[in-house]
């Protein structure tokens, strides 16, 4: 559960907001006026978060092709990786 503070506790207790977000892995929901303005949240978690969202999109675009029949053979598609990777190789070497 993310915690609200006033923008005024970043510049007096940011130590405690930061700890606050490493510590219970939660976003602490920044207020300006006392309306939601900013979340902030351990660099682990934005991480975590970027790449989850990352994987989503992926995840998307290939039920799009497969929606719209833009599918191969599993062997098929082994066997291009296959073939990319020994071209790599020798081009390496």
């Amino acid at each position: 559960m993310e915690a609200i503070r006033p923008s005024s506790d970043l510049r007096n207790h940011y130590s405690e907001i930061s700890k606050q977000c490493h510590e219970e892995r939660n976003p602490v929901i920044i207020t300006v006026n006392g309306r939601g303005d900013t979340a902030i949240l351990g660099l682990q978690d934005y991480y975590q978060m970027k790449s989850e969202l990352e994987l989503l999109r992926t995840l998307a675009e290939a039920e799009e092709d497969v929606v719209n029949g833009r599918v191969a053979p599993m062997q098929d598609t082994f066997d291009d990786i296959r073939k990319l990777l020994s071209e790599r190789k020798f081009n390496e070497v």
